[in-house]
């Protein structure tokens, strides 16, 4: 087989050369459009909340209910692309996705709006599906950084969103087309949009492996349909390990994607575009922290071997932790962004970290294993959305007991043997791991 069929073994991201690198680009971009149909409203609910007059426990049950959904539709999606691939997966879920986003404008109530946003959670599933097509394109020496750009670079539209999509809303309502009210339901078009243009061209340009489509490999569509074991990856603790640990990096993520806009309002007195402007800081760290994670991962595994990559994580997520607590005691403006920034750094590498240890963890069922572990970050973001919405608790009460486990599980993640086990490719991933 040629190199130009094979995965990658070096990383370039300033080039577009062949189908490895030009699905890399893709995949990224894809997946921060995706963010702007899964959280556009969250910068928006300050507006939202004034129309519908949502309560606080209301707004905590959006909140549980917008990272629900996907939990189911990461385990689906993550059995569909070890059969169809992730080229048609990803054009099925974007197709699909788009729905929603467009049609959630059209609520007039508290149980319409949860409804959509309950539906438009399946978007998060787009996560799985990146990260396995990025393992497809690139050899195990650079797979953690390959997956931690793509999936960093992706996250990043969780920033861009919350300064973006206020924008867009004054945008409408200053033109005149919408009244300032109503201008929220309008902005939910544009993501809605992007995502079915996306769905085209992921069709169009992009392919399953360097070597071609799975429905035009049938021994590969074979292997992956006999090998690709949902069962087997249920079965290894080390992917139950890894999904408790991304779901207290990633669950914590995206929950704070949700809840910083707010948050800010209510704790400083911001208006909306500038608490948006705030929250996306936080989503902006993505520009290189979680691919800062995934090339330190990397490194870590070529001398430390998987065991390695293990300990890192479970520092990162203690750190993280850590982070957390200080944002949560911050008595200004000025301190809570400077701790925001200390803990998204940990929790981003914490990203990377996750994702650089998974495609180890069983090479025959890359997507189930990513699928249950992407899972697990929403059941974490699910539970502590019960934080948010306890009307005994301020958001900071909620956030310091999030860091407190976040540190806990840290731990747990850094007693775990992680190790490869023995099979007929172990030897083979030993030497490409230490391959530069």
């Amino acid at each position: 087989m040629t190199e130009e069929l094979k995965p990658l073994k070096k990383l370039n991201i300033f080039s577009t050369k062949g189908i490895q690198m030009k699905t890399f680009h893709i995949t990224w971009i894809t997946f921060f459009f995706c963010f702007f149909g899964w959280f556009g409203v969250a910068p928006l609910m300050p507006l939202i909340r004034e129309q519908l007059h949502l309560s606080k426990d209301q707004i905590g049950n959006i909140i549980i209910a917008s990272v629900s959904a996907t939990i189911i539709a990461r385990l689906i999606i993550g059995k569909l692309c070890d059969t169809l691939g992730p080229r048609l997966s990803y054009t099925i879920l974007l197709a699909l996705g788009s729905i929603p986003v467009m049609c959630i404008g059209l609520s007039n109530s508290y149980e319409s709006f949860l409804l959509f946003r309950f539906v438009i959670g399946i978007i998060g599933a787009s996560f799985v599906i990146t990260q396995f097509h990025t393992s497809m394109m690139f050899a195990p020496n650079v797979i953690g950084t390959a997956n931690a750009v793509t999936g960093g670079w992706g996250n990043l539209g969780g920033g861009v969103t919350n300064l973006i999509m206020p924008l867009i809303a004054a945008g409408f309502a200053g033109l005149g087309f919408v009244s300032q009210a109503n201008s929220w339901r309008v902005a939910m078009i544009v993501p809605g949009v992007i995502l079915l243009v996306m769905a085209f061209i992921y069709y169009k340009y992009t392919k399953d492996t360097p070597a071609g489509n799975f429905n035009d490999l049938q021994v590969i569509k074979v292997k992956k349909t006999q090998k690709g074991s949902f069962m087997a990856a249920l079965k290894d603790y080390r992917t139950w390990v890894l999904a408790l640990a991304y779901a207290a990096c990633f669950g914590i993520e995206i929950t704070v994607d949700n809840v910083a806009a707010t948050f800010f309002t209510d704790q400083f007195g911001a208006s909306m575009i500038m608490a948006g402007a705030m929250a996306s800081i936080f989503g902006g760290m993505n520009i290189f922290a979680r691919a800062l994670g995934g090339f330190v991962s990397d490194k870590v595994g070529k001398s430390y071997g998987l065991r390695g990559k293990g300990i890192l994580l479970g520092a990162l997520l203690v750190l993280e932790g850590i982070g957390i607590s200080l944002f949560a005691q911050s008595q200004t403006l000025g301190l809570a962004i400077a701790a925001m920034l200390l803990f998204a750094l940990f929790l981003k590498m914490a990203n990377g970290g996750t994702y650089g240890i998974v495609p180890f963890i069983n090479k025959d069922a890359i997507g189930s294993v990513s699928g249950i572990v992407g899972a697990g970050g929403n059941i974490g973001a699910m539970l502590v959305g019960f934080l948010f919405k306890s009307e005994h608790l301020t958001y900071a009460d909620a956030f310091h007991y999030i860091g407190i486990g976040v540190a806990v599980i840290g731990l747990l993640v850094f007693i775990t043997r992680f190790q490869l086990k023995r099979s007929e490719n172990t030897e083979t991933v030993k030497q490409e791991f230490q391959q530069a």
